[in-house]
């Protein structure tokens, strides 16, 4: 009896975990998709709005917590992407929640990292799904436009601790006091350094940050160059390669 009641729990297990694979498999490449409508809606709709004060930066915050946890689960494979989600939540929390009741160096650059290993959590996951051998899809174009935007909005964390230490780190900038707007202004300037259209209306003046600002302009300028056009190529030459196959000449030969 106990042998048999083993032997169901086993077989149950072994189900769920086969269910649990084919809903993920399922759900893999329409991930992606969700992800850039997601992503897309944060940097230009989210952003320009908590800017002018109707969407508050805690309800941003939760969405991108969400994102990151759900696309991880969904797509990642690996226990150590989960396990650095989780930690990079943790960090998340524990520096906002320490920031609300001692505001420090100290505290700004906990939720910071949490931020940037959230982010770099994603971007290893989603730059795993897209590179991944096999035929190139149009989700895998997608995921690498994805991991475009996540780039201009890993260096939003990073320009926004510098311009927490050292104030007056960026010009034109709207006031300190006014959280919000000021992430509105920095998500707009890593967006026009990244794809190297700054207008010059906000400047870095602190050399980490005009150094920051140069390292995301070159990441801007060979990602499309090099990673997103080979991604395309392959696309195309794997399409050729499919109608090769289906023409009446591969069929004779």
């Amino acid at each position: 009896m106990r042998r048999g009641n083993a032997l169901a729990r086993a077989i149950a297990s072994d189900v769920n975990r086969h269910s649990f694979k084919r809903w993920r498999e399922r759900l893999h490449d329409p991930a992606l998709t969700l992800l850039l409508a997601l992503e897309t809606v944060i940097v230009f709709v989210l952003s320009p709005l908590r800017g002018l004060g109707v969407v508050a930066s805690p309800t941003i915050a939760i969405v991108v917590v969400l994102l990151v946890i759900t696309v991880v689960v969904v797509l990642s494979r690996s226990t150590g992407a989960i396990v650095l989600v989780l930690v990079s939540v943790a960090l998340n929390v524990a520096g906002s929640a320490m920031h609300l009741s001692h505001p420090s160096p100290a505290t700004d650059l906990l939720s910071a990292a949490g931020e940037v290993l959230a982010r770099g959590a994603l971007a290893w996951v989603v730059a795993r799904a897209v590179f991944a051998p096999g035929r190139i899809t149009h989700y895998r174009i997608q995921g690498a436009i994805v991991l475009y935007l996540n780039f201009a909005l890993i260096f939003v964390v990073l320009y926004r601790l510098i311009d927490e230490l050292a104030p007056n780190a960026f010009t034109h900038l709207r006031a300190a006091g006014d959280m919000p707007a000021t992430l509105a202004d920095i998500t707009y300037f890593s967006l026009s350094t990244l794809t190297t259209s700054a207008f010059g209306d906000i400047t870095p003046v602190h050399p980490l940050a005009r150094s920051l600002a140069n390292l995301e302009a070159i990441i801007g300028q060979l990602y499309p160059a090099t990673l997103l056009a080979r991604i395309v190529t392959l696309e195309l030459a794997s399409r050729r390669r499919l109608a090769g196959r289906r023409s009446p000449g591969s069929d004779s030969a």
